[in-house]
This record gives C-alpha cells, sequence and structure tokens, in this order.
C-alpha cells in the first residue's frame, strides 16, 4: 500500500501552506491625531497634521482630499510643494507644524474650531483611508496635547 503522506501533491501542499502562512500581511496604516488649524486671515490656506503608522516596509502618502476643502497639497518644510512622502514600519510619518504638514486651500469659510471635517488620505500599494480632523484656531496646533 502506498503511504499519502509521501506523495508530491501533499509536498506542495504543505509548502503551500507554508508559504502563504510567513507571506506579507495585508496593508495596514493607521492615522493618529489629525487636526486642521483654520486660516489666521479668511481665504488663506489652512494646514493639516497628523501621524502616520503602518505594517509595511515601504508606502507613499500620495494625496489629501477633503469635502469641505478646495484642494490640498502636500508640502515639506519651507512650503516647498511635494508630490509624495514616503514612511515605513520604521520610519512614521508625522505632520507638525514648521515641517511637512498638508496645505489646505479653499477651506470652507462657514467652518469654525471644536467642529470636525472629514480628510481622505491616498496611498501608493495600500487602500485609502478617511479620518476625521478636529479643527482648531491658527496657534492652537498644540491645545490639548
Amino acid at each position: 500500500m502506498r503511504n499519502p503522506f509521501a506523495t508530491g501533491a501533499f509536498a506542495a501542499t504543505l509548502l503551500a501552506l507554508a508559504l502563504t502562512a510567513c507571506g506579507p500581511s495585508e496593508p495596514r496604516i493607521e492615522a493618529e491625531g489629525a487636526i486642521v488649524t483654520l486660516p489666521a486671515v479668511p481665504g488663506r490656506p489652512g494646514a493639516g497634521y497628523f501621524t502616520l503608522e503602518t505594517n509595511q516596509e515601504q508606502t507613499r502618502l500620495t494625496a489629501v482630499t477633503s469635502p469641505r476643502a478646495g484642494r490640498i497639497e502636500l508640502h515639506e518644510p519651507g512650503m516647498r510643494q511635494v508630490p509624495s512622502f514616503a514612511f515605513s514600519s520604521a520610519e512614521p510619518l508625522e505632520l507638525k507644524a514648521g515641517g511637512r504638514h498638508a496645505m489646505i486651500y479653499g477651506l470652507e469659510p462657514s467652518l469654525q474650531a471644536g467642529q470636525r471635517i472629514p480628510l481622505t488620505l491616498t496611498f501608493e500599494g495600500a487602500p485609502p483611508i478617511t479620518v476625521e480632523a478636529e479643527l482648531r484656531r491658527p496657534g492652537d496646533v498644540h491645545a490639548g496635547h
């Protein structure tokens, strides 16, 4: 009688299961501390800040959008617009005052501090996520932290 465990098909099945178990996990990105500062002068841009963490070796934030704003650009310090920001499991992405940030143009004039607005974050190699950002007055970036 032939041993069924000695067949090539059984060995191939075990190998496939082992590779699946050790394969890459689903992309996961988490956003924390999302805030938007309202413009100091009506009609001027506001700014968005948040921290992103991922379980991926590397990914990129490629866009930020909101139905409550005209357009949003990614900026390096010094107000230089860039197409994306890279980050990884070893190096989270922090958008903060005086550093990398999202420049938010055309915010609805009716928005007020204390309200929240949705920000949809788009990535390379991972599905988009939407976060609720707290609106703050200019200068209140660190309030409550």
